[in-house]
């Protein structure tokens, strides 16, 4: 049951908007019949818009994975399906957290291929009984989708592996890139169906799914949306070799909330964001944000649990005590150590061979007495690398097995078929110590379930033959490249990559203290049994209602085409300034002041050569020639650079230096605004500057008369905000009876005299101007970063003051939608420069007609 626009699901990957064209109304609470949905008329596909807000009060949460928590089976006579809930599966396991007053919709695959003739009828069932919206995905895209792309392209580079030759992992495939963007759109489509935007949270799952927010905000710009990514994120020097690496970013960007397990995966995540997309993030409050275009994206960093409910029925089950009693006879006089891993190159099951093998060489007294039971569940992945694992993890427990073993022993017990859950519990509870040695992975919940299962209970504390009143203990050696590591800080922490410290750490659970393993165990099982799948999704919940919480008052809409796609969010009282509006203002005007930042505002932060060119020298000629207006240009360059720069524009005035130096025209002399008695401080900053400069590649030293600033543009972006936090605090202390103020803008730290800043400036513009009659009535201020919003402060008052015309129109603008004092926002420079073209335009068509009017006259 394909959505009708399939045929535009490449639009985003071409560059294309997305065509979504008239797709399915959102379904009522309960749908009723399979695929016959009343359209929606949708010819505003960028619109804020949804149906009007429901009026059921129950929250509505839209989970949204790969696959479905839904086990399938075909019926015996052939006559159709049956269905049940996959109770191992997260998606299904979290719903606990969300609380009864939350309904859970599921949308994902089916684990088998359904025959397009059985669709519709499978889709109601689900939807009817199990509140499940199936995608159905054409078998050759499912492969190009799940075995191409995600675990050819992205497992293996999100776990550290290079694809440096194509038996690693194969080269990019764009077509398999193109099979990812169409089945993440035909996910949305599935989304779109049932969502009621303005009511319904959205929570999407892993990376099969990355692009999938950019599909949702596109069509609902206020969407409530959250992601949670379950593997690592890699370091940036791994990500940016990802062809499509800004597409991904962008596209996880327009969620809303952004889940990692641990602070190394978000941290990774914020570094690359950083490094390719230019973005800072800061933490307020304990919570980590990012500012894209408005909105705020939240980081949330806090690890999956286990669901302790399932795991104790299965600890109760008659089959799970007939089984561990099987175990403890089959093992009986030796000690278990326990590994559970997947069969694929990831979880370093050769690695945990040769520290077993090692540790039998070193320490030979373990022989007969030690046994390493290693479970191996079929790979997830198929191809090349997972035949190499299988080949070598069979040769090497042959070969241990061979030269340590002997009648009635094996060191190594390998059990490569799938177990019942129960089976696998029964191991835990007889293992005195499991071994987890992956070299990279998302999270990892063995040790977790290992841990409650070492609690066990009292049946089989009386299999086992336990004294109840005795502590419980177990024993934990973990990778420090897991997920899970961080929270377990009772576990002995090994480099997998590292066969003796590995071997040793295994010597050292086994011979550590029973009352040193209980410590270990009740601190660790504190935490597990706290923080259990409930607890994060509970956690993960209310974090994306927090940063939800204002969507209803922003103002957005969406700008860019393709994955480039992202909505604009505004405060409501903060607005684009419209070009007509403000020229018809202009127009009506007679005293008119304007103060203009230059860098970054009228010429670009990124441009290398900042000499302004011939148009803005014609612009500021231009409104300067305007006897009406008084124009300003105030910024935080030395006077002589200025100076030489708009000599052509006689009637400019300049405030230099953050307006410690001041001129009205090009003839005047300047003035300080400040008196500054010395300048002692500079030999004291200076050198502390320098040394900065010597230490972080690409830094500058600007020295101005009244200033010294430390420029790190063209550094490293995290050496050099972290440089530039240190000399800001080096300097604070060593300038701390100075009369200096130190401050940090974007990409710089300046010391100057206190009281310096462009608000005096534009106090006395405005005052000057008062003094000569010139009441203004129209006011225009435009900068861009934290030195021009004491200007923007300075205006704001005025408004209430007498230095104001009781008509005047102030449009106080900044560069770039962001948190301002000003008012309004234009996105560029190219946007400030065309609104002053206009400015400019009017005032010469003006004086046009005033010389026209004049030569009639006479």
């Amino acid at each position: 049951m394909v959505s009708r626009s399939y045929s535009n699901l490449l639009d985003l990957e071409s560059g294309n908007s997305p065509t979504f064209g008239r797709v399915g109304k959102r379904l009522p609470r309960v749908m009723t019949v399979a695929g016959i949905i009343s359209e929606l008329d949708d010819d505003n596909c960028n619109s804020v818009g949804s149906d009007a807000p429901s009026s059921v009060s129950q929250e509505r949460m839209i989970i949204v994975g790969n696959q479905l928590p839904l086990r399938v089976h075909r019926r015996a006579d052939d006559s159709g399906w049956n269905f049940s809930w996959d109770e191992d599966s997260l998606l299904l396991q979290l719903k606990d957290g969300l609380g009864e007053d939350v309904e859970v919709i599921y949308v994902g695959c089916l684990k088998e291929e359904i025959d397009p003739s059985e669709q519709d009828d499978v889709s109601q069932t689900l939807l009817d009984t199990f509140k499940c919206l199936p995608a159905f995905l054409p078998p050759d895209l499912l492969s190009k989708f799940y075995h191409g792309f995600c675990k050819q392209q992205l497992w293996p580079l999100f776990h550290y592996m290079l694809p440096l030759s194509p038996d690693l992992g194969g080269r990019f495939d764009r077509s398999l890139w193109q099979a990812y963007v169409s089945v993440n759109k035909i996910f949305a489509d599935k989304v779109m169906e049932v969502i009621s935007p303005d009511d319904d949270f959205v929570w999407v799952h892993d990376y099969h799914l990355m692009v999938l927010p950019t599909f949702l905000r596109k069509r609902f710009n206020r969407v409530k949306l959250g992601y949670f990514l379950h593997s690592p994120f890699p370091s940036s020097e791994i990500y940016r070799t990802l062809p499509v690496r800004d597409e991904l970013l962008r596209a996880l960007l327009n969620a809303d909330l952004i889940g990692f397990h641990t602070f190394d995966y978000a941290r990774h995540f914020l570094s690359c964001c950083s490094r390719m997309l230019g973005l800072a993030y800061q933490s307020k409050r304990g919570y980590i944000g990012l500012d894209y275009y408005g909105r705020t994206v939240s980081i949330k960093i806090l690890p999956v649990g286990i669901h302790m409910g399932q795991l104790q029925s299965v600890l109760n089950l008659p089959e799970t005590e007939s089984r561990v009693a099987e175990l403890r006879d089959q093992f009986q006089g030796r000690t278990v150590l326990l590994g559970v891993d997947d069969m694929d190159i990831f979880k370093g099951i050769s690695l945990k061979l040769l520290a077993m093998e090692q540790l039998l060489i070193q320490h030979p007294d373990w022989l007969g007495k030690v046994v390493l039971v290693q479970i191996a569940n079929p790979a997830r992945g198929r191809g090349r690398d997972v035949e190499e694992v299988q080949s070598e993890t069979f040769s090497m427990v042959k070969r241990i097995n061979k030269q340590f073993g002997k009648p009635g022993y094996e060191p190594v017990v390998l059990i490569d078929s799938r177990l019942q859950f129960y089976e696998r519990i029964a191991y835990y509870v007889i293992a005195e110590c499991c071994l987890v040695t992956a070299v990279r992975d998302g999270m990892n919940l063995i040790p977790y379930e290992y841990i409650i299962c070492r609690q066990g209970n009292e049946k089989l504390d009386e299999t086992l033959q336990l004294n109840p009143s005795v502590l419980k203990k177990s024993m934990l050696v973990v990778s420090e490249f897991i997920g899970c590591s961080p929270s377990l800080s009772g576990a002995i922490r090994v480099n997998p990559w590292n066969i003796d410290s590995v071997a040793e750490a295994m010597d050292s659970a086994l011979v550590m203290s029973e009352s040193e393993k209980q410590l270990r165990h009740e601190k660790h099982y504190r935490y597990v049994s706290t923080h259990d799948v409930g607890y994060w999704a509970r956690s993960f919940l209310q974090d994306l209602e927090r940063t939800c919480q204002d969507h209803v008052r922003r103002r957005c809409w969406g700008i860019g085409f393709g994955l480039g796609f992202r909505v604009i969010a505004l405060d409501p009282n903060f607005r684009k300034l419209s070009v007509e509006h403000i020229v018809s203002a202009y127009k009506r005007s007679k005293n008119r002041a304007i103060l203009l930042d230059y860098d970054g505002t009228m010429m670009p932060q990124t441009s290398l050569n900042k000499t302004p060119n011939p148009n803005h020298i014609s612009i500021l000629s231009s409104l300067c020639r305007d006897p009406r207006n008084v124009v300003l240009l105030v910024s935080g360059r030395d006077k002589e650079t200025l100076s030489e720069w708009f000599s052509p524009c006689e009637k400019l005035g300049i405030a230099a230096e953050h307006g410690y130096f001041m001129r009205l025209k090009h003839d005047a002399e300047w003035e300080t605004c400040v008196p500054v008695v010395d300048f002692d401080w500079k030999q004291i900053a200076e050198p502390v500057m320098k040394l900065y400069t010597e230490t972080t590649d690409g830094s500058t030293v600007e020295t101005k008369q009244s200033s010294l600033a430390w420029h790190y543009q063209y550094a490293d972006p995290d050496f050099g905000s972290c440089q530039a936090k240190e000399l800001l605090d080096h300097l604070e202390s060593v300038l701390a009876n100075e009369p200096v103020s130190v401050k940090s803008g974007q990409h710089i730290v300046e010391v100057k005299p206190q009281g310096v800043n462009k608000g005096l400036v534009a106090e006395r513009l405005l005052s000057m101007m008062c003094e000569r009659g010139m009441l203004s009535d129209f006011i225009l201020c435009i900068g861009d970063d934290r030195s021009d919003e004491d200007m923007f402060e300075v205006i704001a008052n005025a408004m209430a003051g007498p230095s104001l015309s009781p008509v005047a129109e102030v449009f106080a603008c900044t560069v770039g939608q962001k948190p301002s004092k000003a008012k309004y926002y234009l996105e560029d420079s190219a946007e400030i420069v065309r609104m002053l073209q206009g400015l400019a335009t009017a005032s010469d068509q003006a004086a046009r007609n005033a010389a026209s009017q004049a030569s009639h006259d006479y």
